[in-house]
């Protein structure tokens, strides 16, 4: 039996007999009390003590029964998305219980070499595998569809494809539905998880409680998940909100949304920051990016003052011709200073002016831009904006041109085919049907943006648009914070929430992030971001000590399998050691040759129960997880172990007819995605496939 103090919860039901003979009892009470000379009302009382005495030895049987299961099987867990809960105050995760030392105590009972049984497959159930294995495909027979028949009555049932230790989740059967506070959001989430372990799948659980409780919500997918886009869009039909939805797709810009992100911003400076951010900035390259940041804040601050709308094609024309900015900047101000210029304006060089034009003709300028110029000077005009604009026309264009030429590969790219119509829209285009958004525009009407960043085929593009998509929201965010309720209120007059889910958050890390995690919390933006290890975002940055910062903005921790020890360790560093109890049996025996003695020999058996210190969850455990488990850091260190529900078959809400193309192509490109990372993966829900 088990020891008072070691619930040894793997140990065989040995209850299962004094039920049987209790209820046994009972019975025999029940039909004959006359046997056992009872009384009618004696023999009812017997046959009630019995009977509970039957239901409570059961109870405990039952409770072993479910231990030893759990360390191979678990029972299913899937669910519809409307069958996931929703709240206004907290955010659903899964199925699951508060991780404690009595569970590291368990997990060691299951280690022990006399419960290795538990673990190893019976031979009938490798025999069954083996009849599967060596009938012809397509050609089952009825032996073989009764053994693949996931039933409670058949004991070689086939174990779900999830690989990984069950008994990480089998030392508990008593789950519950695990929550976070919607409050704690907003520290940020991240998620760590390898390759088809669930990250998507608890992405499409966390979007759909946002899309459901009515927030914005904002997805930034750098490889293209059909299954993710598709979710979206059927949980935004579902909640009725199929109008405030949009797809901004960087491999499809015939039929994505439109989205300038450098044309709205608090301050002007934000409009360069943006643009040269993806530029190198290592060693000689830092000097060159910081010319090409003034070059670009001179044309943006010119386009402001002249009522241009920045864009990444506008900034590429004026950077390679910068004289027709000029002379639209100066003749705008020498408008609003000194009415009737142009009257007093000669634009025929003098002789005096021959040195000038040579000088001109020899940096490659107009010489009308030059001549207004002088005028300006003449005049005793003096502007910031204008003075810029000057010195960058004395500089030679070829010399000139060398110093910034780091910026135009870029800005070719962001320019170049129908891409330069969905990052630099025409605003005054009335015959473009597709709509234009921007980040404050959305918050105010609660939309729902799916944001396709194509990095397979256009890597440099989309890390500059996301990096610059990001800047535009914490400036976003920066307004909303300063103004408060007057920034996108909902109908009750309650701010909106803003859930940024940034799939492949390796792929979106820079100082953008780092500043919108830093900044955005108090303008209620709430960020998951899920990734795959944490040397992908070191790797990113550069650093450790950088990685070091965003891990430090992402609070709440969920971590499913992983592939290494360190990034295992970014959970495991913060956990406590706990003691377990482990028992060493031992006997001795002595004998005497002292006549004087009755006895001839004395024995004595013990069990000695010592203690050890072990991590309350280990690195190792973390690479045996299987498929949709995770152990979630919540709520200031509460630590969860959590099962993800499987998707079930629902109803089917169609796609957009002009999506067909776009779904077709990502399917492509997310399958050559997953052959690159050399993992591909479904799992089994009643006969449907359902991909993790």
């Amino acid at each position: 039996m088990a020891s008072p103090i070691i619930d040894n919860v793997y140990r065989p039901p040995y209850e299962y007999l004094p039920a049987v003979a209790a209820f046994a009892a009972a019975g025999a009470i029940t039909i004959a009390p006359h046997i056992f000379l009872l009384t009618p009302k004696w023999a009812l009382l017997g046959t009630a003590t019995l009977g509970c005495l039957g239901a409570i030895r059961l109870k405990q049987a039952r409770r072993i029964s479910l231990f030893r299961r759990n360390v191979k099987r678990l029972p299913s867990l899937a669910m519809t998305p409307e069958q996931i809960p929703v709240s206004d105050h907290a955010v659903y995760l899964g199925k699951g219980f508060n991780w404690s030392t009595k569970h590291a105590q368990r997990l060691y009972l299951a280690s022990l070499p006399e419960n290795e049984h538990l673990h190893d497959s019976s031979w009938l159930y490798k025999k069954a595998r083996a009849i599967e294995r060596g009938t012809p495909a397509g050609q089952d027979t009825w032996l073989t569809k009764l053994t693949k028949t996931d039933a409670w009555w058949n004991p070689v049932a086939p174990l779900p494809p999830v690989g990984g230790a069950p008994i990480l989740h089998g030392v508990e059967v008593e789950e519950e539905d695990v929550f976070t506070a919607l409050a704690e959001l907003n520290n940020h989430t991240i998620v760590y998880g390898t390759t088809r372990v669930g990250k998507t799948r608890l992405a499409q659980i966390l979007i759909t409680q946002d899309i459901r409780r009515g927030d914005v919500v904002i997805v930034m997918d750098p490889k293209g998940d059909v299954d993710l886009l598709l979710g979206m869009y059927a949980d935004a039909v579902a909640a009725g909100r199929e109008k405030d939805f949009f797809v901004f797709h960087l491999g499809f810009p015939e039929i994505s949304a439109r989205y300038n992100p450098i044309g709205a911003f608090e301050q002007i400076t934000e409009v360069a920051s943006r643009t040269t951010n993806p530029l190198p900035d290592e060693g000689q390259s830092s000097a060159f990016k910081a010319f090409a940041w003034r070059y670009v804040n001179v044309i943006a601050r010119a386009m402001a003052a002249i009522g241009e709308k920045p864009d990444f094609a506008k900034i590429y024309r004026y950077g390679v011709n910068i004289d027709d900015l000029a002379r639209n900047y100066l003749e705008q101000y020498l408008d609003s200073k000194e009415p009737g210029w142009r009257d007093r304006f000669d634009p025929t060089p003098t002789k005096d002016m021959k040195d000038l034009l040579a000088k001109a003709a020899k940096n490659g300028r107009d010489t009308q831009v030059v001549m207004l110029t002088q005028y300006f000077r003449e005049k005793g005009h003096t502007d910031q904006v204008a003075d810029a604009l000057i010195s960058v026309l004395s500089n030679d264009r070829t010399y000139f041109e060398k110093l910034v030429s780091s910026l135009y590969p870029l800005m070719e790219k962001l320019t170049s085919g129908k891409l330069a119509e969905l990052i630099s829209p025409n605003y005054f285009d009335t015959s473009d049907p597709r709509p234009i958004i921007d980040w404050m525009s959305i918050i105010n009407r609660g939309g729902i943006v799916y944001m396709g960043l194509d990095a397979l085929s256009i890597p440099d593009v989309a890390q500059t648009v996301a990096a610059a998509g990001l800047a535009d929201l914490t400036s976003v965010a920066g307004s909303i914070y300063k103004h408060t309720s007057s920034y996108g209120m909902s109908r009750g007059g309650r701010r909106r929430r803003i859930r940024l889910h940034a799939d492949e958050l390796n792929e979106l890390i820079g100082p953008e992030f780092v500043q919108l995690a830093n900044k955005a919390g108090g303008a209620d933006v709430n960020i998951t971001g899920y990734t795959q290890t944490g040397q992908d975002i070191e790797a990113k940055v550069g650093n450790a000590a950088k990685a070091g910062q965003i891990g430090g903005n992402l609070n709440t921790l969920i971590m499913l399998r992983v592939k290494n020890k360190e990034t295992a360790e970014i959970l495991t560093n913060q956990l406590p050691e706990v003691d377990v109890l482990s028992v060493t049996p031992g006997s001795r025996v002595s004998d005497t040759n002292d006549p004087t003695e009755f006895a001839d020999f004395a024995s004595a058996s013990e069990d000695r129960i010592s203690r050890e210190k072990v991590p309350l969850v280990d690195p190792a455990m973390l690479t045996k997880l299987p498929k949709g488990q995770a152990f979630a850091l919540i709520e200031g260190g509460q630590l969860k172990k959590i099962r993800i529900p499987l998707p079930l078959p629902t109803e089917s809400k169609s796609a957009p007819s002009n999506w067909n193309q776009m779904l077709s192509y990502m399917r492509a490109n997310y399958s050559k995605y997953l052959e690159s990372l050399g993992e591909a993966a479904e799992l089994t829900v009643e006969g449907k496939g359902i991909g993790y």
